[in-house]
């Protein structure tokens, strides 16, 4: 999708204007997925009665944050793409990436 890329950073953009710590919130989240079984994006699922997720996990229960971060950017870069085309693993690492950037 050739507007994925931009549709991640203006949101991103927007995000950390509102509140300038959520950048390292971002890039906390997109270690915390990386470090415990690769960049999977296994750390923004929710937790079913069959699963507990890692966003659950003591860990990480009170200390990540920037879920609805991710979950915004996730909503925008389907509408500007049309459908659901970028993985979530990959819509953090790119929000991590910008998160810094700038």
């Amino acid at each position: 999708c050739p507007n994925a890329l931009s549709t991640i950073r203006s949101v991103v953009k927007d995000a950390v204007q509102k509140e300038n710590r959520i950048g390292a919130s971002i890039l906390r989240l997109h270690f915390h997925d990386c470090f415990v079984n690769g960049c999977d994006g296994s750390l923004l699922l929710d937790s079913t009665p069959s699963m507990d997720s890692e966003k659950n996990a003591n860990p990480n229960i009170n200390s990540a944050r920037g879920f609805e971060v991710v979950d915004a950017i996730k909503q925008a870069v389907d509408e500007a793409c049309g459908k659901p085309v970028v993985s979530c693993a990959d819509i953090l690492a790119i929000a991590a990436r910008d998160s810094v950037v700038e």
